[in-house]
C-alpha cells in the first residue's frame, strides 16, 4: 500500500541554510530557523514583479536568487533547510552515542562509528562482497537465481519482482503481501525508453562495466550492454508510475496457484520459501499484466546474463558501504549524472542517513528528548482541529456533491486519525545484532531484521500505532489504509510553524500542510477509500462524475506548465499533490478566517491576512533544483516542482485574486469560470 508524503525532497537532508545565513555547524543546532521579524522574509521578494505574472517570484524571488544549491546537493530550499538542522541534531545524538560503548544507546553509536570508520572500510576493498559474489557464481540455474532474488527481501541485491508487506486495501485490518514489478536499476521506465534520457542509458551501461568491474565479474563490458538491454525489455513490460499509484487498478488479489497460472515461466515456490514466504497463500499483485511479461523475460534470458545482472545489483545496492573506488563510482552515476551533484557527501552525513536508516526510530526517541518541545504538539493538535473543522465546512458548502455523498466525506472525515510528532510506543530493536568495525555485515543484518519483522506480523492485526517516518524526518503524509495524517517533530518548526510568528503565516504554512494532507484523503486516490480506510466507493456515479471533470481540468493546468526546456510536469502522475495543494490552502485560508472570531485580521508592514496567509505557503516552497535532478523529478515524483506547488494552486482561489488585485492579461490570470472548484 502507498502512502501520500507531502514532499520528496525530504528523503535527501540538504545542507547550506537559506538567503545569505550559514549552514548549521555543531554549536548552533539548538535553535531552529527564523524569517523575519513575524515569521516571513519581506526583503526576500521581488516586488519588480506582478504577484498575477508569477506569485512565486513575487513572494521570494530576491530571496531564491540569492540561495545557492551546495556542491555535495542536487536540490535545495527551505524544507532542506530544517534537514540540514536535523542532519546536524541527530549527528549530536549519534556522537554523543559513539562516545559510550557501554550506555544505554550503544547500538546506533556503534552502527554509526562503523559506518565513520573509513580506514577499516578502505583496507577491506572488495572482500565484504565476495561470498555474495560467489553464490551468485554457484547459482547456475534459473531455479538457484529465483532463490537468490527471494534472498534480496533481506540483504543485498535486487529481484525482478517487488515485495512488500502492509495493510490490505480491501482488508486494511489485516497485512496482504504485495508483489508486482520491479527490475529496474534506473529512476523510471522513461530512462530506457525515451529518447531524451539516451544519454543517461549510455552513462548507465558504462556504469554497470565499472560496477562489474570492481566487483570482479567476468567480461564487464560485454555483460553490461546484455544487462542494459534486459533491463529496457523489462522497462517496455512495465506498467508507468502513473497507473501504478492507482489503488483501484493494483488491488489485484490472487492465490498462489492463480499466480503460478498467470505467470508459469518463475519458480515462485522457490522464490517465495527464499524471502520466508512460503506459507503465504494469497498476494496482492499490484502491476498483474507486467507480472506475467516480466516472468517471460527471466525465463527468455541466458543464465549467465542473469547471473551479472545479479551481481551488479548486488554491487550497485552495497556500493555506498564498500571501499572508496566504490562509493566514486556510484555517485559519479547516480549522483552526479543523473542528478547534477557535484560533490559527495561528507561521510558523516552518510553515516547519520545509513543509522536513521537502521534505526530510525532508536534514534528518533532521543532525538525527541533533546529537541522537541512539548508545547508544540498541544498547539499542534489545536490546529488540526481547525483545519479538520475548515475541511468540514467546506465539504458542506461544494455545490456539486450531493447530500448522500455529503454525509459520506463527513463521515470519513470524522474518523480521521491524527499523529503529532512522535509514536506512543518505540520500536524495539533488542534482536537486532550490531558488530563494531563491520558496516556491510551491519547493513544486511538491519535489513533482514526489518524484513523479519514484516514477515513475522503477517497473522497479526494491523498495528495502527505504528509510524512511517521517524519524528526526525522533515515531512508528513496521509495513509489511506489507517485513514490517518501523520506529522513528525521536524516538520514543527520555521518557515512552517513558530510560536512566535503572525497567525496567518503559520496557517499558510503548516496549516497548509495540515490541510494538504487532509485533503490527500479526497484526493483523485484517497477519495477511494472510506472512514476505515478500506477500498470502497462512496460516490454517487453523478458526483463521482463532477469531480472528475474537476480533477481534468486541474490536470490540464499543471500539463502545460514546462519548468525545463522540453519536459512539462505529467499533471496525471501528479493529480493527487495537486489537488491536495489546492485544497489545503484554501483550508487554511479557512481556517485562519475562522480563528479571528469576528475580529478583522490585522494588518502587518501594508500586508493584509488574507496576503500574509498566501506569503506564509509560497514561503514554505522556496527551492531550486539542478537541470538533471528537475528532469528525474518531472518523470518519476508525483510532487510537482516547487514554482507549480505556489502558482498552480493559487490561480484557482478566487480569494488570492481580491488579495492581490490580480486581473485579467495577468500571466496567471484565469477566467472565474475556469477556475477549478473540488475541495
Amino acid at each position: 500500500m502507498k502512502k501520500t508524503w507531502l514532499s520528496a525532497a525530504a528523503a535527501a537532508a540538504i545542507a547550506c541554510a537559506a538567503f545569505g545565513a550559514p549552514a548549521f555547524a555543531q554549536d548552533d543546532i539548538s535553535t531552529a530557523p527564523r524569517y523575519g521579524s513575524w515569521g516571513y522574509e519581506l526583503n526576500g521578494r521581488d516586488v519588480a514583479v506582478k504577484p498575477g505574472d508569477d506569485f512565486y517570484r513575487f513572494a521570494q524571488g530576491l530571496a531564491t536568487d540569492q540561495m545557492e544549491i551546495p556542491a555535495d546537493r542536487s536540490r535545495y530550499g527551505n524544507f532542506d533547510k530544517l534537514s540540514v538542522l536535523s542532519e546536524a541534531r541527530v549527528r549530536a545524538v549519534l556522537d554523543k552515542a559513539a562516545a559510550d560503548p557501554t550506555g544505554a544507546d550503544a547500538k546506533i553509536g556503534t552502527y554509526y562509528k562503523a559506518f565513520l570508520d573509513e580506514a577499516a572500510v578502505e583496507a577491506l576493498g572488495a572482500k565484504p562482497l565476495a561470498a555474495d559474489m560467489a553464490a551468485v557464481r554457484a547459482a547456475n540455474t534459473r531455479e538457484e537465481l529465483a532463490r537468490l532474488q527471494g534472498a534480496t527481501a533481506d540483504k543485498f541485491g535486487a529481484s525482478f519482482f517487488g515485495l512488500g508487506i502492509d495493510a490490505g486495501l480491501s482488508d486494511p485490518e489485516h497485512y496482504a503481501v504485495y508483489l508486482g514489478q520491479g527490475g529496474l536499476s534506473l529512476p523510471d521506465r522513461d530512462y530506457y525508453l525515451d529518447a531524451k534520457f539516451a544519454e543517461k542509458k549510455a552513462a548507465f551501461q558504462n556504469y554497470v562495466a565499472n560496477t562489474l568491474r570492481l566487483a570482479g565479474w567476468q567480461d564487464p563490458v560485454g555483460y553490461a550492454a546484455k544487462i542494459v538491454d534486459l533491463e529496457t525489455r523489462i522497462a517496455e513490460a512495465s506498467w508507468t508510475k502513473t497507473d501504478s499509484h492507482d489503488p483501484e487498478k493494483i488491488n489485484n488479489i490472487m492465490t498462489l496457484a492463480q499466480l503460478q497460472k498467470a505467470a508459469p515461466n518463475f519458480p515462485w515456490a522457490t522464490y517465495l520459501n527464499a524471502a520466508h514466504l512460503g506459507g503465504v497463500q494469497k498476494f496482492t499483485v499490484t502491476e498483474n499484466t507486467a507480472v506475467p511479461k516480466i516472468a517471460d523475460i527471466f525465463a527468455a534470458t541466458p543464465v549467465d546474463v542473469l547471473q551479472a545482472w545479479q551481481a551488479f545489483t548486488i554491487a550497485d545496492n552495497a556500493s555506498p558501504y564498500l571501499s572508496k573506488a566504490f562509493v566514486d563510482n556510484t555517485f559519479d552515476f547516480r549522483s552526479k549524472t543523473l542528478q547534477g551533484q557535484l560533490e559527495q557527501k561528507p561521510r558523516w552525513k552518510r553515516a547519520v542517513a545509513a543509522t536513521n536508516v537502521a534505526l530510525g526510530e532508536a534514534v528518533g526517541e532521543r532525538y525527541v528528548a533533546a529537541y522537541f518541545p512539548a508545547e508544540s504538539k498541544a498547539q499542534m493538535e489545536s490546529m488540526v482541529s481547525n483545519l479538520k473543522d475548515a475541511m468540514a465546512g467546506r465539504i458542506q458548502r461544494v455545490d456539486w456533491m450531493s447530500p448522500e455523498t455529503k454525509a459520506r466525506a463527513l463521515d470519513k472525515l470524522s474518523k480521521f486519525t491524527v499523529k503529532i510528532a512522535y509514536p506512543d510506543k518505540w520500536r524495539d530493536y533488542a534482536a537486532l545484532d550490531v558488530e563494531a568495525g563491520d558496516l556491510y555485515g551491519n547493513v544486511e543484518r538491519a535489513a533482514a531484521f526489518e524484513w523479519a519483522r514484516q514477515v513475522n506480523r503477517l497473522n497479526d492485526p494491523v498495528d495502527r500505532e505504528e509510524w512511517g517516518m521517524t519524528p526526525q524526518t522533515v515531512n508528513a503524509y496521509y495513509n489511506w489504509g489507517n485513514n490517518e495524517i501523520v506529522f513528525p517533530a521536524a516538520i514543527l518548526q520555521p518557515p512552517f510553524f513558530d510560536p512566535d510568528a503572525d497567525p496567518a503565516i503559520n496557517y499558510g504554512g503548516i496549516g497548509g500542510v495540515i490541510g494538504h494532507e487532509i485533503t490527500h484523503g479526497f484526493d483523485d486516490d484517497g477519495r477511494k477509500f472510506d472512514g476505515e480506510g478500506k477500498l470502497n466507493n462512496w460516490w454517487t456515479e453523478a458526483d463521482l462524475a463532477r469531480f472528475t471533470a474537476e480533477t481534468k481540468k486541474l490536470g490540464a493546468q499543471y500539463s502545460a506548465i514546462e519548468p525545463i526546456t522540453g519536459s512539462k510536469i505529467n499533471g496525471d502522475l501528479t493529480m493527487g499533490e495537486n489537488i491536495a495543494d489546492l485544497g489545503g490552502l484554501l483550508m487554511a485560508l479557512d481556517a485562519y478566517h475562522a480563528s479571528l472570531k469576528g475580529k478583522p485580521a490585522p494588518i502587518i508592514d501594508g500586508l493584509t491576512g488574507d496576503q500574509r496567509v498566501f506569503l506564509g505557503w509560497a514561503q514554505v516552497w522556496r527551492g531550486k533544483y539542478r537541470d538533471d535532478a528537475l528532469r528525474q523529478q518531472l518523470v518519476s515524483d508525483p510532487h510537482s516542482p516547487n514554482m507549480a506547488r505556489v502558482n498552480g494552486p493559487v490561480r484557482n482561489i478566487d480569494a488570492w485574486y481580491e488579495a492581490f488585485n490580480v486581473k485579467p492579461g495577468d500571466a496567471l490570470y484565469i477566467p472565474p469560470e475556469q477556475r477549478v472548484h473540488i475541495w
